[in-house]
């Protein structure tokens, strides 16, 4: 597809505020659901990160693998098991995890990207102390218990902290740092972090429009009104979390829409839902 020589020098003027505003910032993107499935979205995906990267932005890459993880388990003759839609890990489950999602979903992405012209670099939380986490708690109530019970569901962890040193070091060189979503706790042990995917365009109102601008006060009567509800409830929930500890913006994008990265990022209109503290 060709584009006449003016409308192609509109859409780069229109990039050139956003890569200014951006440049030597660091941006994570969540990469899952249809766009690690799908190779044309895959491809779209890596010269997205690639691009971002040679016009002056530091991309880091946190992965899912969520399906690999189940064929690869499904080939071992061991059955999947969820509650309150968290994969429930014993100890065979979380070896099985760290050698997917860190063996081979994670240098399948990094091969890719290197495909496509960057210099990519695989990690997991677990190197260099990157991602601590300590053992995720859950619990369950009806009506009839006095008291909640307490689920153990494995080695399933939440971030404690995050140590960016490594980071640092491998953006100073010009790579592209690719993270596996596996923590180390404090007793040395692996845990499975869980990234929620979504296949949606963003943050919809009660009529299914996008919301484009969103700041954590909008958010929180949105939740309040219903507005805001179901499976997008965690997502948001984790995005607050973000804008309150430090991060300038979160962006809910779909997945789905080829080279949504750039679109988001680099563009007056964007392909998601915006959310700043």
């Amino acid at each position: 597809m060709s584009y006449a020589p003016n409308i192609t020098a509109e859409v780069l003027m229109e990039a050139l505020p956003y890569i200014q505003r951006l440049f030597d910032k660091t941006i994570v993107i969540k990469f899952g659901g249809n766009a690690m499935i799908d190779e044309a979205l895959q491809d779209a995906f890596a010269r997205d990160i690639v691009l971002l990267k040679q016009v002056g932005l530091n991309p880091v890459v946190v992965h899912g693998g969520g399906p690999q993880i189940n064929q690869m388990l499904e080939k071992l003759g061991k059955q999947g098991e969820f509650i309150q839609g968290m994969r429930v890990t014993d100890r065979e489950t979380m070896d099985v995890v760290q050698m997917v999602l860190g063996g081979l979903v994670n240098k399948d992405i990094v091969a890719l990207i290197n495909r496509h012209g960057g210099r990519a670099v695989g990690l997991t939380g677990r190197d260099a102390g990157l991602v601590r986490a300590r053992k995720l708690k859950m619990t369950h109530q009806t009506e009839a218990m006095l008291e909640p019970e307490l689920i153990d569901i494995g080695h399933v962890g939440e971030v404690a902290s995050i140590d960016p040193s490594i980071l640092k070091v491998l953006e100073k060189k010009d790579f592209i740092p690719v993270i596996a979503p596996i923590g180390v706790g404090e007793d040395g042990e692996a845990y499975n972090i869980n990234l929620l995917l979504t296949n949606t365009s963003g943050v919809l109102d009660k009529e299914g429009k996008l919301l484009t601008g969103l700041s954590a006060r909008d958010v929180e009567a949105l939740i309040e009104n219903g507005t805001i509800y179901g499976g997008m409830l965690p997502k948001i929930d984790f995005a607050l979390d973000a804008v309150r500890g430090g991060v300038k913006t979160v962006q809910i994008i779909d997945g789905r829409v080829p080279h949504a990265v750039l679109l988001e990022l680099l563009t007056d209109k964007g392909v998601g839902t915006l959310i700043r503290g």
